[in-house]
């Protein structure tokens, strides 16, 4: 039995506006486990980016239990939010500065995963001199840098035309499972999720709460393979109606 990283016991989480009170996520109940790759599917404006504020801790369920282990969380945004002014190498080291590990130790580790992973040729540019897919990269690398147990990705790719979201996603699942982190996507993309992931959580409309969960066990590791399997598409339509598209 592995260890659950992160889990979601019973949580209810409501925010106040001038209208009045709105419930997000309702009695919300799954985890992911050491070394999965999980993805959070549901529709539009269900409160997919309020779970992972929340199971990254900067929301507290209003009731209910986030429990996160001992590591500490990375978090990958919709954008690369690269600064343009700093060059990747001082990029990929931002997240060292800000927590204060900006050691020579750390800094070598850095660089290290930077160039295990293609960008050695990289480091002295700046984002406006890469393509969308590398910039990508490197923001992965920089959530890296500082070593979290977790990584939480809100729709890394949605800003990629489709080409290169396809190359991205086999790029950034093979280097989480080589780095061997646990992961927790959202997405509105039924492929990437079944792509992607050990594990897919079905979510309804707002107030999101778990409609199904469906473990991804066919067509090997990489996305590529995974597309190729004749068991995607049926999987697809079974995520499709769940969703009620």
């Amino acid at each position: 039995m592995l260890k659950a990283m992160l889990e979601f016991k019973n949580v209810y989480y409501t925010y106040h506006t001038k209208e009045g009170e709105t419930t997000a996520v309702k009695s919300l109940n799954f985890a992911v486990e050491d070394g999965q790759f999980v993805s959070v599917i549901g529709p539009s404006g269900c409160g997919k980016t309020t779970i992972l504020s929340l199971a990254a801790g900067l929301l507290a369920p209003s009731a209910g239990e986030v429990v996160r282990g001992d590591g500490e969380c990375g978090y990958m945004l919709q954008r690369d939010a690269l600064f343009p002014w700093r060059t990747v190498e001082q990029n990929i080291f931002l997240p060292l500065e800000v927590k204060k590990r900006n050691t020579s130790e750390k800094r070598a580790r850095a660089i290290e995963l930077a160039e295990k992973y293609g960008l050695k040729d990289f480091l002295k540019k700046t984002p406006s001199q890469l393509s969308g897919g590398m910039r990508q990269r490197v923001a992965l690398i920089r959530t890296l840098s500082a070593e979290p147990e977790i990584l939480l990705l809100d729709e890394p790719f949605s800003a990629l035309d489709y080409q290169t979201r396809l190359e991205v996603c086999d790029d950034v699942q093979s280097i989480i499972k080589s780095e061997k982190k646990t992961a927790l996507l959202v997405t509105h993309d039924i492929s990437e999720a079944i792509a992607l992931s050990d594990k897919v959580v079905v979510l309804s409309a707002r107030p999101a709460t778990v409609v199904a969960e469906h473990m991804i066990n066919f067509g090997g590791n990489s996305p590529k393979s995974r597309r190729e399997c004749g068991e995607f598409a049926a999987t697809f339509e079974v995520l499709r109606k769940e969703l009620g598209i």
